[in-house]
């Protein structure tokens, strides 16, 4: 059996060499995730579940580790990968779970985000809730082809997660 390793370089150089404004866009995509209109914790999970599906060890590492800064259970965590039956979760989170991996997956029939589902998260959360939830799933979006294709170092604090 071999042992794991973790890699310490990323494929591209910290993107904010080149685009400094990076940082100023992403700074205000985090304020406006924070408006206080759902818990914070709502967006690491719905975060963590999007960088499940798309298979983003940076993206699953990040979310687990806010979480766990937050005081979150290692039963609510694990979990996010199997949340329709795992009994960890509000009505409200699973809504905000459903609606990330609606709008992560391909629906061959229809509506990726059906009027059914957009009524179920009406039902728990008022207009700029719904707004706010849109907007962590844009938030983590913005950030996945840079995890996919850049490779930012699992574990490292941004800024601190990039190589040459």
């Amino acid at each position: 059996m071999s042992t794991p390793t973790t890699t310490e370089q990323s494929r591209l150089p910290d993107p904010a060499q080149f685009f400094p404004e990076l940082g100023q866009i992403a700074g205000a995509m985090l304020k406006a995730t924070l408006n206080g209109a759902i818990p914070q914790t709502t967006v690491n999970l719905l975060q963590l579940r999007a960088g499940q599906i798309v298979g983003s060890t940076y993206h699953t590492v990040r979310q687990t580790g806010l979480l766990r800064k937050a005081g979150e259970t290692e039963e609510r965590i694990t979990a996010v990968a199997s949340w329709q039956d795992a009994p960890y979760f509000t009505d409200a989170e699973r809504v905000a779970l459903e609606l990330v991996e609606a709008a992560l997956t391909p629906n061959p029939s229809g509506e990726r985000v059906p009027d059914e589902l957009y009524a179920k998260a009406s039902a728990h959360y008022d207009d700029k809730a719904l707004w706010t939830l849109t907007l962590a799933i844009s938030q983590i979006f913005f950030f996945i082809p840079v995890a996919l294709i850049g490779k930012p170092i699992p574990g490292k604090p941004p800024g601190k997660n990039y190589t040459g």
